[in-house]
């Protein structure tokens, strides 16, 4: 069997049932045949099979073929076409006919059937599923944990060093393996529907070939460290970091040019050229494209995935300058130049970490202020009774001393659609800040405690990977209980007030208007039997009714919700809008690499 079908089944064998066979025959069974038949086997069914089915082959026998025969027809022919191939015919024999369906038409699927087939799978297959889980973890933490005993002398003294970290090796091997697929798969092939002057290969031979230099770097540097901790080199820390030193000057040259990005838009183009955009020269194109990132607007997606990209790359260089002051005071402490306080040498990770949880959080209080500006009733203020009277000060004096001061105008009413975007973008910008933060100062846990041992804490070495590792567990434990938990609530005997389901449904707007106010509600009184008077002649006989209205009662005002409640996002993901500067130089000078002045 294929590794590609043997993980599938073992994966996805639980959401399509035991029974699948469909309209109680399978591919075999419409043939006639038996499942180790030949290939000759299956054109000679097929063929005797079309005599048989065939509507034409029916209607010369004299009689009338159904919508029915039609149907079984082309389903002997669907058959024919799946066991006349070889590999199709073993995926099906592997995973029947529903899976090659889940296969070719991922979301043709019903969601709901395949909640009810794992629900009513075995354990085996539930087993198969957690395995996978238990695998990835193992393969995961295994190295941290063997360098760990390594470490508490657990191995003994005549471990090696490149002994342990043998896992290590496998995952560089793999990743080896990967680059030079890719090098070999040859340049991407343009589509159809893409000009061949507008095509550009995402991923050139260039980018390519310069990846796998910046692994090959880190794997030397692996394989150094490794040897001078086993003392087979007497090499200084600072050979042994020098491919290190080279990947940081890579991703320094890597970054650079995203960093000093310069932006601009189309009418600033075309303002600077004096004509449309669309009467640009190629060579006008090609040098514009070598010193500028052409944007259609700075309101337009792409002006803000640029601002985007520059920043990020930004952030980065940054983090690669604390990096390289880092392992500087590493080497001159390894090499025993200085014997500071290791609380000492990781003082750039410290700054670092609070610059990065102060970055965040500045950039949701903008997001924050972008919110109020927009709707200052956002964040639970109430708008004063005289707004209408601020707006116009009458009695300001104008800059040129006459009685006429300018007015300031009141932001514009947001409809329901902007402001439940509104509201999207800041919930999604303090998912972030908080997923930033916790994850940062979860890291600072792991690094106090690796300070703790090697300042001289008596200790193992696994209290290090401790948080890790319980937060696995913890995750294991939870797809555990959700793969073995899940069973099927049986529906006998239950029934369904589907009618109040549907008046429950109501949309955000509806919800907000109802929380806001009380809409008057028809009171219906039908009359007292003594009211009742016989119809006049030619009139129709018909109750009395009786509609009254109570008085109409208001909701009470919103509480207000304090701005220090709302959390923020990455400043990655919300650059600054006031950072673009249109900046076009002569265009005649000589082109110039990417974010060069």
């Amino acid at each position: 069997m294929r590794y590609d079908l043997a993980f599938f089944l073992c994966c996805c064998k639980s959401f399509f049932g035991s029974d699948d066979v469909a309209d109680g025959e399978d591919f075999y069974s419409l043939l006639g045949l038996e499942r180790d038949a030949s290939q000759d086997d299956i054109k000679k069914a097929y063929k005797k099979k079309s005599l048989l089915m065939h509507p034409d082959k029916i209607a010369q026998r004299g009689k009338v073929a159904t919508e029915e025969d039609q149907a079984r027809f082309t389903r002997m022919k669907e058959a024919y076409e799946v066991l006349s191939d070889e590999h199709k015919r073993e995926t099906y024999d592997a995973i029947g006919e529903r899976g090659m369906k889940w296969l070719d038409e991922p979301f043709s699927l019903d969601p709901q059937e395949l909640a009810h087939n794992f629900a009513t799978s075995s354990i085996i297959d539930r087993s198969k599923i957690f395995g996978i889980f238990v695998g990835i973890a193992v393969a995961v933490f295994l190295l941290p944990f063997m360098i760990c005993l390594q470490v508490d002398g657990a191995f003994g003294e005549k471990s090696s060093w490149m002994g342990v970290l043998f896992p290590l090796w496998i995952w560089d091997i793999l990743i080896l393996f990967y680059h030079s697929r890719v090098i070999m798969m040859g340049p991407i092939a343009r589509p159809d529907h893409i000009p061949a002057e507008d095509w550009i290969d995402p991923l050139p031979m260039k980018k390519r070939i310069f990846s796998l230099v910046r692994f090959v770097l880190i794997v030397l540097f692996e394989i150094l460290a490794a040897m001078k901790l086993d003392t087979t080199l007497n090499w200084q820390w600072i050979i042994i970091f020098f491919p290190l030193y080279i990947w940081e000057t890579t991703t320094l040259y890597k970054k650079l040019p995203l960093a000093r990005m310069r932006i601009v838009t189309v009418e600033d183009l075309e303002a600077a050229l004096g004509k449309p955009f669309s009467q640009f020269t190629a060579a006008e194109k090609e040098l514009i494209g070598k010193r500028y990132s052409v944007v259609p607007s700075t309101s337009s997606p792409e002006f803000e995935a640029a601002q985007k990209l520059k920043l990020r790359a930004r952030h980065d260089m940054i983090k690669s300058g604390f990096r390289i002051v880092f392992v500087f005071l590493l080497l001159v402490q390894l090499d025993g130049y200085v014997e500071w306080n290791w609380w000492l040498i990781f003082t750039p990770f410290w700054i670092m970490t609070v610059l990065f949880c102060y970055a965040n959080y500045q950039a949701f209080t903008e997001v924050q202020q972008m919110a109020a500006e927009k709707d200052p009733t956002f964040f639970g203020l109430k708008k004063d009774k005289n707004d209408s009277d601020a707006s116009t000060n009458y009695g300001a004096m104008g800059k040129d001393g006459s009685g006429a001061a300018p007015t300031q105008q009141k932001p514009p009413d947001l409809t329901d659609e902007e402001r439940e975007e509104l509201k999207a973008q800041v919930m999604a910008s303090s998912s972030r800040l908080c997923s930033k933060c916790c994850s940062q100062g979860f890291l600072l846990i792991i690094v106090l405690v690796f300070v703790t041992k090697i300042q001289g804490g008596e200790f193992s070495a696994i209290w290090i990977i401790s948080p890790v590792l319980f937060v696995a567990g913890m995750i294991l434990c939870i797809i555990g209980c959700a793969i073995f938990g899940i069973t099927e609530v049986p529906t006998d005997g239950i029934e369904f007030d589907t009618a109040q389901v549907e008046s429950d449904v109501e949309s955000p707007v509806e919800r907000r208007q109802a929380s806001r106010f009380t809409a008057p509600v028809a009171q219906y009184t039908p009359a007292p039997s003594n009211a009742y008077a016989p119809p006049a002649a030619g009139q129709s006989a018909s109750p009395t009714v009786v509609i009254t209205a109570p008085p109409t009662s208001t909701a009470s005002a919103p509480e207000n919700v304090p701005i220090s409640s709302i959390s923020p996002p990455d400043l990655l993901d919300n650059p600054p809008t006031n950072q673009y500067t249109p900046v076009v130089t002569n265009l005649s000078a000589t082109p110039t690499q990417p974010g060069t002045n």
